[in-house]
């Protein structure tokens, strides 16, 4: 197994979920997802089958309801990391919110409709990272942009004027200042 690929729990929409391997990128072709389960078979899955795809921790295997214990699924409060955070709606109904990076990938992954990789509400869970297929989102919310504020430069010492020499320069009479 190469380092490139990561333990991923795969939840279809008939509620079967399916452990195994997959790279963090470029795993679609032709609408299909070629995943590499724990026996070292090759599983060639729809991408209309799928819900969504976790990059976990653990593949927590006894836990038949929730191996990817993706136990939060929206924000307790603003998000504090950088990111677009958005709410999405599945064919399904339920929701889930996570932050998509702020750059030109999310509208590229739209555009040629394969999905959007997300960072979920809990980090600290057993799941890091979440695709989810275009195909399983009916409604996608923008609910802010998060972004660091900036912080002002300061200005160097030679460039800001003095303004202590003139202070007392206008009340002493033009006939006592001194040359």
């Amino acid at each position: 197994m190469s380092s490139a690929h990561k333990k991923v729990i795969v939840r279809r929409f008939t509620g079967e979920t399916l452990p195994g391997y997959l790279p963090l990128a470029g795993f679609t072709r032709n609408r299909i997802v070629d995943l590499l389960d724990l026996e070292g078979r090759v599983i060639s899955l729809a991408i209309n089958d799928i819900k969504h795809i976790c990059y976990v921790r653990d593949y927590n295997l006894n836990d038949a309801a929730n191996p990817e214990r993706l136990t939060r699924r929206t924000f307790l409060a603003k998000p504090r990391t950088e990111g677009l955070w958005l709410r999405l709606t599945f064919r399904s109904g339920d929701l889930l919110e996570g932050l998509a990076p702020i750059d030109a990938t999310l509208a590229d992954d739209l555009i040629n409709d394969i999905g959007l990789q997300l960072t979920p509400p809990d980090v600290r869970s057993n799941t890091q990272r979440i695709f989810v297929p275009r195909t399983s989102i009916t409604d996608l919310q923008l609910l802010a942009v998060i972004t660091t504020p900036s912080r002002r430069k300061p200005l160097p010492a030679s460039s800001v004027p003095s303004l202590q020499e003139d202070l007392f320069t206008n009340l002493i009479p033009p006939n006592t200042r001194p040359n």
